[in-house]
């Protein structure tokens, strides 16, 4: 079995462009929480219903989930800045100043370090940039150059190191958390504009889906290049599944996801979405994959 439609469960209606972005769950409540870029609010849902969403975060592109903290993280793009919060409705939420257009986050809970993958503005020089923030004190400690406009980050807790892509050069960013204001080194990556990335823990192998229509696999340890699959077309966000070894890649344009298997590397369906729907979000128990769908804004449900 890879997905299976099983239902839809209806969100606001957008208020402006934009549609949704990143998601995360929520281990403890199920709950997940979405970007709803247009609506410039995190939505929170279950696995039957919508429920709550947190408002005035403006341009939210990512949101972020710290089970171990207890904690929602956003990055508010159109205000530079990102939002703290705890789960649950009418939430507090403490907002920290941070670079140029911050979109992929990634977070320390050991070392209370969230990563903000700032994309940057051509206008503006220097502006592409990674900041660290301390949850703990609610401040920001470095603010780190990078070569080009970042993508997707994540964190590898066993080795302490955050982990962004960078759209060009074609490049993933590595930080280590121990020495969190510079870039320790960068890997390589075989195709152009790294977009989505996803880590295997178990395995130490990364997984960037690329704009050039690519899924690349890296190891995580020394950046070399285990291997290339055919995407169905640009990607954006991808999610692994560790308990059925399947990786997604969500394809807004013609509006798919690609399913993978990780063991071995090969693809097992291409299932039919809604064109625009490129953004997806995996439940903790790896049992359903939600899918974003901007015409219709709503969560469609995939059974893994």
């Amino acid at each position: 079995m890879t997905l299976v439609l099983t239902g839809y469960i209806d969100l606001p209606a957008h208020k402006a462009k934009g549609g949704f972005d990143h998601a995360a769950p929520h281990a403890a409540s199920g709950h997940i929480y979405v970007a709803h870029t247009a609506n410039d609010a995190v939505d929170a849902f279950d696995a039957q219903k919508y429920l709550f969403s947190v408002p005035d975060l403006r341009g939210v592109a990512g949101a972020l989930v710290s089970d171990e903290a207890n904690l929602i993280f956003s990055s508010n793009r159109a205000e530079n800045t990102v939002g703290i919060f705890a789960p649950g409705p009418n939430p507090e939420v403490t907002k920290i100043k941070v670079g140029v257009g911050p979109n992929g986050l990634a977070y320390d809970h050991g070392r209370k370090l969230l990563l903000a993958a700032n994309v940057g503005n051509p206008a503006i020089a220097d502006s592409h940039t990674v900041t660290m923030v301390d949850t703990g004190d609610r401040a920001v400690r470095a603010e780190i150059a990078v070569p080009g406009r970042t993508r997707w980050t994540v964190f590898d807790a066993e080795a302490a190191l955050f982990y962004v892509n960078i759209a060009d050069p074609a490049v993933i960013a590595v930080i280590d958390a121990r020495q969190p204001d510079r870039v320790a080194h960068m890997f390589a990556v075989p195709a152009a504009g790294p977009h989505g990335l996803d880590l295997d823990p178990a395995t130490h192998r990364l997984f960037c889906a690329c704009d050039a229509n690519t899924l690349a696999t890296l190891d995580a340890r020394s950046g070399k290049i285990l291997g290339t699959l055919p995407l169905s077309g640009t990607p954006d966000v991808i999610f692994f599944n560790r308990h059925r070894q399947h990786l997604y890649v969500a394809i807004g344009d013609p509006g798919v996801i690609d399913v993978f298997s990780t063991s071995p590397m090969e693809k097992l369906a291409t299932i039919r979405t809604e064109p625009g729907a490129h953004t997806t979000a995996l439940s903790p128990a790896g049992d359903r994959l939600y899918a974003f769908l901007p015409r219709t804004h709503r969560a469609a449900i995939y059974a893994t």
